[in-house]
This record gives C-alpha cells, sequence and structure tokens, in this order.
C-alpha cells in the first residue's frame, strides 16, 4: 500500500520506508549471489558501478532487502552496515558519504591517503572520489549517503560552494575530540530516528536534518582545518599539495619531476618532503594512485585490458600487464576475475 503526499511518498513499514521524489520501483532482475568477497551478478556489466545508492547496499553492504531505485539518502550505523562485509573494493560513488568511526578496525584508501583510522574519525567522502578499504572488522559508528539533489530545495547555491569539505582538495579525515564526536552522533542518531519513522513530513525532515549535519561538521571542521594549518610545516604543506595534485593529474603526469616543476621546486626536495610526510616515495603515490583507478576500471567496467591500458596511456597492453604483475604478481585479467 502506498499513500502519496505531494512530493514524497511513505510506504508500508513492513516492506522498508524510503524517501524518493519519483515513483516506487522493485527489483525484479539481477539476482544476487552472495560470495566470501563481493555480490556477483547475473550481468557482469553491473559489478562496481556504483551510480545508485541502491546499488551499493545491494552489492557492497550485501543487504538483500528491496530499496527503492531512486534512493537519494541512506543514513545508518557501521555496525549494521559492515555485518555483511569486511572490506570495500577500490570504486568511485556518483554520490557522498559522511562517517565517524567510533571504535573498530578500518583502513582507507582514500584518492593518494592510505591510513589506518582512529577512533573519532570523522570520514569525508566526495562524489566520485577513489575509495577502497582492505580491513573492516567490529566497527562501531554512523554513516550516511547521499545525492546532491535530495538537498538542492534548501540550497541557494552548490552543495561544494555550501560545504567546502566536499572537495577533492581538502582535507578528507579530521580526528574529532570526544564532546565534538557527541555532536555529531547526535545528529546522526536524529536523523536515523526520522528516517525510520512515519511522519507525514518525513521527507522534509531528514532533508533539514541532513544539513543540520553538515552544518555541524563545516563547523567543526573550520576550526580543525584552521587549527591543522598553523600546525602544518612547510614541507608538510608541500607534501600535501604534492598529494592533491596526484589526485588531480595522475593519468596524464607520471613523472615526479612534472610534479615538482608544478610545484616549483627541485624532484630531490619533493622526495624528501614527501618521503618525510608520508613514508612513500613520491613514485610510490603516484603508482599507487595509478594502481587503484586500474582496480576500478578492471572490475567495474567490461573495456578490455587493451582499452583500459590506452585509458590510463600507458604505450601499450604489455606495459599496463607488467605494471600490473609487478604490484599483484597476476595479469590483469586473473585480478579481474578475482573481482
Amino acid at each position: 500500500m502506498q499513500l502519496t503526499f505531494s512530493n514524497f511518498n511513505v510506504f508500508r513499514s513492513d516492506l522498508i520506508i524510503l524517501d524518493s521524489f519519483r515513483h516506487f520501483s522493485f527489483l525484479k532482475n539481477n539476482a544476487v549471489i552472495p560470495t566470501n568477497n563481493l555480490c556477483v551478478l547475473k550481468n557482469k556489466k553491473d559489478i562496481l558501478n556504483i551510480d545508485t545508492l541502491e546499488k551499493f547496499e545491494r552489492l557492497i553492504n550485501r543487504d538483500s532487502k528491496i530499496y527503492n531505485m531512486d534512493l537519494m539518502v541512506m543514513p545508518g550505523t557501521l555496525e549494521d552496515k559492515h555485518k555483511n562485509c569486511d572490506s570495500i573494493p577500490a570504486l568511485r560513488r556518483q554520490f557522498n558519504l559522511i562517517y565517524l568511526l567510533l571504535d573498530g578496525e578500518h583502513d582507507v584508501k582514500l584518492g593518494a591517503d592510505d591510513l589506518q583510522l582512529q577512533p573519532n574519525d570523522l570520514v569525508i567522502v566526495p562524489e566520485n572520489m577513489l575509495y577502497a578499504s582492505e580491513h573492516i572488522r567490529n566497527c562501531k559508528g554512523y554513516c550516511i549517503h547521499f545525492k546532491e539533489e535530495f538537498l538542492t530545495p534548501q540550497l541557494s547555491r552548490s552543495l561544494k560552494d555550501e560545504f567546502p569539505f566536499l572537495h577533492f582538495d581538502a582535507p578528507h579525515i579530521i580526528n574529532l575530540t570526544p564532546d565534538e564526536s557527541e555532536i555529531i552522533q547526535q545528529a546522526f542518531k536524529n536523523i536515523l530516528t526520522e528516517f525510520h519513522g512515519s511522519s507525514l513530513e518525513k521527507d522534509f525532515l531528514i532533508r533539514n536534518l541532513v544539513l543540520i549535519l553538515l552544518f555541524r561538521v563545516r563547523e567543526i571542521y573550520r576550526f580543525k582545518v584552521a587549527e591543522l594549518k598553523n600546525k602544518t610545516s612547510r614541507p608538510e604543506q608541500l607534501a600535501n599539495a604534492f598529494k592533491v595534485a596526484v589526485e588531480k593529474h595522475f593519468i596524464e603526469m607520471r613523472a615526479v619531476q612534472d610534479y615538482a616543476n608544478l610545484l616549483n621546486i627541485s624532484s630531490k626536495h619533493l622526495s624528501e618532503v614527501v618521503s618525510q610526510t608520508f613514508g612513500r616515495s613520491p613514485l610510490q603515490i603516484i603508482h599507487d594512485m595509478l594502481f587503484l583507478e586500474a582496480k576500478v576500471q578492471l572490475g567495474s567496467t567490461d573495456k578490455s585490458v587493451s582499452e583500459i591500458a590506452h585509458y590510463l596511456r600507458f604505450e601499450d597492453q604489455s606495459h599496463f600487464s607488467h605494471f600490473i604483475k609487478k604490484k599483484t604478481g597476476e595479469s590483469p585479467l586473473t585480478l579481474r576475475k578475482k573481482r
């Protein structure tokens, strides 16, 4: 049974209550078969093409519930979202993610960052940013996926202009104090309460509660980033500028000297500051980004190995295969089959 009220829909709670601006449709095709690592669809083309929240819930979180194909927002707890998965393969989401880790083991490969998260880390993953995690254990916390279109009715300018922390080149992980963490936790709890409720104003309430969360994050974020800038040394600033540049240009720029020229420093100095700051050489960071993108292409597209090699600007398929084999000990095709 469906009750329609102006611009939002309310569905029977024994199905699941979901927000939508368009009409509800059930998933009838592409049956999902759980495996130890990922879900396998009948249609290979669907694997890891994460353009909808519904697909993310099916493929990555391995959730068997029926979700609205046009779902715009999905809040939850990390305990629930990670109960069926212990890793997240390299992917790009066509929506934004914010999560707060309270406890547990969780690594993250976010753009050029490769880190082990700490309790009270707030993680911001902008739309279309490269993301992966190889180790997720016993995590507790809160998370939310949302599309920009969901908030557009309440915004007078773009989401990134309103909330700069959603820019690609902004810091994406900040550690909160216990008091700051409590504020963000409460904002998440408020969203979850309305999401699982049955108010006729559900859509409007959730949209505004998500905005409250974003405003709370922005308030804390401004202070944290200002504090970080004051504490960041010149070498660290250069290393961070290099990392941002790699995230933007890793496909067309492979040489360390190119980045040194971009930053107006010598390649030797760049190698020193990057290695001291990140514990990885500039070339390692470039290659790690390239490898992460290669995994996305192999896992989420039907492109041939030759086409991927061309897209990533390798001289030919042989050079691309050598790069993958050096990283994994396997050929691109073998790596693709494992995914």
